[in-house]
């Protein structure tokens, strides 16, 4: 099977990479030669790579910048969007679209189903919706997964800002009260991977919920552990009141798996995974 991944230097990129199962030829183009916004480089990389499946592991994730730059954000993740989706169709290839938690305003209390209306609160969000509806409207056939809190070992991630903060700084003050899944990039790869050829809206985390309080606190006891950290510092919850960004985020936006997790088998607690990606960041 002949893969052509878009975002193959992010981190979702670099997990497919790592992950991709036996059989798998990568076609993993750098942005510099495969910039999604262009069409005619679309049509052209598409036409090129004769791929069975097109992953779109590519995204603006600025959040607070997409607040007063989302005509930007929108022509990477809807137009662009539009774009790989009709090149993937035009030449027959399947194709995954990833996207976000924040095509929900977080208002709710219990986990967001695949079938939940969206109302996104961010530009962010209404882009990344713009871009689920773009992936449908030019390709009927394709896969939408839609995630939450990702990170990896590298890039630039809460996990990689917390170990550095906790380096750098006597205490760290985290919001305790946004509740949703960390989810570890290569988990996402391999959900990915095993939900190919199926179409649809799915979602997808790591299992459990946690507040980014709670996920701060795990990431320096398991550093601690794993000998990344040399000290621990406080750790001290704070609302989102007491840090406030020009994006407003989702205060729950814990997702229902069930669909996917009926395909893919149980998801792993965001905790073990978290332990896997800091065992990666040993010397």
């Amino acid at each position: 099977m002949r893969v052509l991944v878009a975002g193959s230097g992010g981190q979702l990129g670099r997990a497919l990479a790592a992950t991709a199962p036996a059989g798998v030829t990568l076609i993993a183009p750098p942005e510099a030669q495969f910039d999604i916004a262009n069409p005619d480089v679309v049509a052209a990389v598409v036409a090129d790579a004769k791929a069975d499946l097109l992953v779109n592991a590519a995204a603006w994730t600025a959040v607070d910048k997409a607040e007063a730059e989302e005509d930007a954000a929108l022509r990477i993740n809807a137009t662009a969007v539009g774009y790989l989706a009709t090149e993937a169709a035009r030449t027959g290839a399947r194709f995954v679209q990833i996207s976000t938690d924040y095509v929900f305003d977080g208002c709710g209390h219990s986990p967001y189903a695949p079938a939940t209306a969206p109302a996104p609160a961010s530009a962010y969000g209404r882009t990344k919706l713009a871009g689920e509806q773009a992936a449908m409207a030019h390709h009927p056939a394709a896969l939408i997964i839609r995630t939450a809190w990702v990170y990896a070992a590298q890039g630039n991630n809460f996990v990689r800002t917390m170990l550095r903060l906790m380096a750098e700084r006597d205490e760290v003050r985290v919001v305790a009260d946004q509740i949703g899944t960390p989810t570890h990039a290569a988990s996402l790869a391999r959900a990915i991977w095993a939900l190919d050829g199926h179409s649809g809206l799915f979602h997808w985390t790591d299992a459990g919920v946690a507040s980014w309080y709670d996920f701060a606190v795990a990431i320096q006891e398991e550093a601690l552990n794993l000998g990344l950290l040399t000290r621990q510092v406080p750790v001290l919850p704070i609302a989102t009141s007491d840090y406030p960004t020009p994006a407003r985020r989702p205060a729950y936006s814990v997702l229902d798996k069930t669909s996917s997790v009926a395909i893919t088998g149980p998801a792993r607690h965001w905790r073990r995974e978290l332990v896997e990606c800091l065992r990666e960041m040993i010397p």
